[in-house]
């Protein structure tokens, strides 16, 4: 540092001015301060010495100093420190004073540094700087356009140019901004024609290229600076990048495999964690983070996409290590306070999560995913009008903004369809029905997604009838969509036109992994139409379909209800330990597993528990309280079947099974005119329920439970017959 201030104090002295004390010194000293450190580098480092200088710049150091009456012989590098040293000057009273002549001084000044150094990207950018802070810039194309035309092999020139255009992109509207890309890749082209081993304006040119989604030519740039230098980092990085933007993942990693293999850097690793993560590699990709992390504990990027990764894969007391560590670094970050809610809420510590979602909100007020995060907490907390409310809160304050809001339109989305299920939930059918209209009006593609709900919404509400029009409606307007046809078929299977359905279904076969999915909606529609030979073999097509244990979930649990609906209890078991051996926090298969030995009265304690890992799961689910209740019953366990019943029947009002159960409850009780009651609505809600689900045996059950009360109650009442005399 002592040198550059004596190289730049010659400079001045060569010019013919002398600081003395007073303002101009210290304004000089204050300026050089803060200047020099990122000067120096920028333009000192710039010159690599040639071999041996080193050397010679000691050797002259040992050589004794010039007699004071020698002149200082002038220097270009002096001379550009110089110019480079007003030129900020100038530049920092043009900022103070906004009078135009300081600009006009500064433009000069670096103008002159940059023609003394013109590989120096640090006077190339203040130089574009100020021309576009005093609005010059077509000032300065003009000056350039003319230097070029007597040179066109002008490469500094050629540089600023560039600069000057980059400059620019960042404060146009997106139409203008294609236009000024383009000018700017002309000149960068040219600077990698005539210098090739410019890196950094290779790295410009391919960012332009993707800019303007010219992907091929950013990519060839690219790839032609990784031949020349298979070791450049950004290169990498930025290759790697446009190959994860394009999908092509399995490219992406196998470029930073070869690369970390030989030189793990902990920003390589970090996006080969990010191209795992893109194949859904999440092993790796957990791996890939964690050594990133390793070699660099103080980057905070790489704990985060650890954190990321370890909660996809529900890893959740490792990632909540990992959060927490965050949280300590950055304690005023919203996003990491909504990782911690989050996994709290998997690990059904909901007070800890709600905490945490309260750090959230205060830090990142207004959030619309703090919102919604926020009522699906209330939502597993039992708190549904709380999570309504939120919701409707959050739609109302998005509806307020500008429409041109690319985000607007994409988070209206999300709300309306997360809105619309808790109020079908809820059983408020029509509210439902209401906001997926609304959800429908915002776009084509949440059209379709709004009839799919609609659809099911009626099929919640037992209305087939209206769920078959708006199935019917939807077809009319996209008659190709796929999902739509899909919806359509099943809910034909639910009206009993079996054969109908799976001719929809077999359809869209396509002999791909997609057809797993398809097999199993086939054997639905036959499991719901009782043909369950089919149903079976429908299963078993979809199970022999390659995939991981954990693709056959669905499988495993269709094949265990297809086993029981016909009362082969150990063959069904088979499937559900198998589906829980995969996913042992499956609770649909733990509520069916536990309710199918309850109902058989065997291995009470093990069906219990069973549904009590289900519950675990999903607290205030009906079915699964309905399940606990039930096996509470064959415990004779009373007073808990009673109360546990009733808090099923406090959720799913409409459910027949449940109120039949509680019905037996008071029967067994000896209240038989509650148990005539729950009976009799039990009935009703029989005779409400679609083709598929009714099931006579059990109506024809209560039926004559329902006639011999009454019979009781109507012996009770009459009068004795008198006794003869």
């Amino acid at each position: 540092m002592e040198t550059a201030y004596a190289w730049l104090l010659t400079a001045f002295q060569t010019h013919g001015i002398l600081f003395v004390s007073g303002a101009s010194m210290n304004l000089l000293r204050i300026s050089l301060a803060g200047l020099l450190t990122g000067a120096c580098s920028a333009l000192g480092a710039a010159q690599t010495p040639v071999p041996g200088q080193v050397q010679k710049d000691a050797e002259t150091q040992s050589k004794p100093a010039a007699p004071a009456e020698s002149p200082i012989a002038p220097s270009p590098r002096a001379d550009a420190y110089y110019n480079y040293a007003m030129g900020h000057l100038l530049e920092q009273q043009y900022e103070t004073t906004n009078q135009p002549e300081y600009a006009t001084q500064a433009i000069d000044a670096y103008k002159k540094a940059y023609a003394l150094d013109p590989k120096s990207p640090v006077i190339g950018e203040r130089l574009a700087e100020m021309y576009w802070k005093t609005q010059r810039v077509h000032e300065a194309e003009l000056e350039a356009q003319e230097l070029l035309k007597r040179d066109p092999n002008d490469l500094p020139t050629r540089r600023l140019l560039g600069r000057i255009y980059l400059r620019m992109l960042g404060n146009l509207t997106s139409s203008a901004q294609s236009d000024m890309a383009e000018r700017a890749i002309e000149q960068y082209k040219e600077v990698y024609r005539l210098d090739s081993t410019d890196s950094e304006s290779a790295l410009w040119l391919a960012r332009l290229y993707r800019l303007r989604n010219e992907h091929d030519k950013a990519e060839e740039v690219l790839r032609g600076l990784l031949k020349q230098d298979p070791e450049n980092e950004a290169a990498v990085e930025q290759l790697t990048q446009l190959l994860l933007d394009e999908g092509k993942s399995a490219d992406a990693v196998s470029l930073l495999e070869s690369i970390t293999s030989r030189a793990p850097s902990p920003a390589l690793l970090d996006l080969l964690g990010d191209a795992y993560t893109q194949t859904h590699d999440l092993a790796k990709a957990e791996a890939a983070y964690q050594k990133a992390t390793d070699l660099d504990p103080t980057e905070l990027s790489h704990l985060r996409g650890l954190g990321q990764t370890l909660l996809a894969e529900e890893k959740f007391a490792d990632a909540l290590t990992v959060y927490q560590k965050l949280s300590d670094q950055m304690p005023d970050d919203s996003d990491v306070y909504l990782r911690l809610a989050q996994i709290y809420r998997e690990l059904h510590q909901l007070d800890h999560a709600e905490e945490n979602l309260l750090k959230a909100r205060q830090y990142a007020p207004g959030s619309l995913e703090v919102m919604y995060n926020e009522a699906m907490l209330y939502e597993a907390q039992g708190r549904y009008e709380d999570a309504i409310r939120v919701l409707s809160d959050a739609v109302t304050g998005l509806k307020s903004q500008s429409t041109v809001l690319p985000s607007r339109r994409r988070s209206l989305a999300i709300l309306y369809q997360q809105l619309g299920q808790l109020y079908r939930d809820t059983q408020n059918f029509q509210a439902a029905i209401y906001t997926f209209e609304e959800l429908g009006r915002l776009g084509d593609e949440e059209d379709r997604r709004s009839r799919m709900l609609i659809m099911d919404t009626y099929r919640a509400a037992k209305d087939l009838p209206k769920a078959l029009q708006a199935g019917k409606e939807a077809l009319t307007k996209y008659p190709s969509d796929q999902g739509l046809r899909t919806s359509d078929a099943l809910l034909l299977g639910e009206n009993g036109q079996t054969d109908e359905a799976v001719k929809v279904l077999r359809s869209q076969l396509t002999k791909t992994e997609a057809d797993r999915e398809i097999y199993l909606n086939i054997a639905q529609v036959y499991e719901r139409g009782r043909h369950y030979k089919e149903a079976e073999e429908a299963a078993r097509t979809a199970e022999a379909i390659p995939g991981e244990p954990r693709d056959n979930e669905m499988v495993w649990f269709l094949l265990g209800a297809i086993y029981e609906r016909q009362k082969f209890y150990d063959r069904a078991e088979t499937e559900f330990k198998k589906t829980l051996e995969a996913n042992p926090r499956n609770a649909p298969v733990l509520n069916y597993y536990g309710y199918m030995l309850g109902d058989l009265g065997i291995r009470l304690d093990e069906a219990e528990a069973l549904v009590q890992r289900a519950l675990k799961e999903e607290p205030h689910s009906g079915a699964y309280l309905d399940s606990l209740g039930w096996i509470y019953f064959r415990e004779n366990k009373l007073a808990d079947a009673e109360a546990t019943l009733q808090k099923a029947v406090a959720i799913e009002s409409h459910d027949a099974t449940i109120r039949s159960h509680l019905a037996d409850v008071y029967a067994k009780s000896g209240r038989m005119d509650l148990a005539a009651i729950e009976w009799e609505k039990s009935l009703t809600e029989w005779h409400r329920s679609l083709p598929a689900d009714v099931e006579n045996d059990k109506i024809a059950e209560i039926e004559k439970k329902l006639s011999q009360v009454k019979h009781r109650v109507a012996q009770k009442s009459s009068p004795q017959d008198a006794k003869p005399q």
